[in-house]
């Protein structure tokens, strides 16, 4: 069965640097594309950034954009998001998502979601 474990969230200082992690297991991971999802309080699950399934395709969200990078290791079956000047706007549970496809703009192709990962950036 199709599994994605996110790992790396934690408490950092404004200005700080995270990577996460997700370990994906259960499928082709170098046949599909992925995305980083985050879901901060109150607020609902928003895309922070997607990557084909060879990796040669990115796109971001406009508040993470120059910030954060999207990236995968499919030697590995692992997804990153490094994620450097943190702001407390960035604070968020932080989701794996696996796409149906090897490339996907819509919504629609969202196929599996991770548990999370908690990142809280505070002074």
């Amino acid at each position: 069965q199709v599994q994605l474990v996110e790992s790396g969230g934690g408490l950092v200082q404004p200005g700080g640097s995270l990577r996460l992690s997700c370990a994906a297991s259960g499928f082709t991971f170098s046949t599909y594309g992925m995305s980083w999802y985050r879901q901060a309080p109150g607020k609902e699950r928003e895309l922070v950034a997607r990557i084909s399934s060879a990796g040669e395709t990115t796109n971001y969200a406009d508040s993470v954009k120059g910030r954060f990078t999207i990236s995968r290791d499919n030697a590995k079956n692992t997804l990153y998001l490094q994620m450097n000047n943190l702001i407390p706007e960035d604070t968020a549970v932080y989701y794996c998502v696996k796409l149906r496809r090897s490339w996907a703009w819509s919504a629609r192709e969202i196929d599996y979601w991770g548990q999370g990962t908690r990142v809280t950036v505070s002074s």
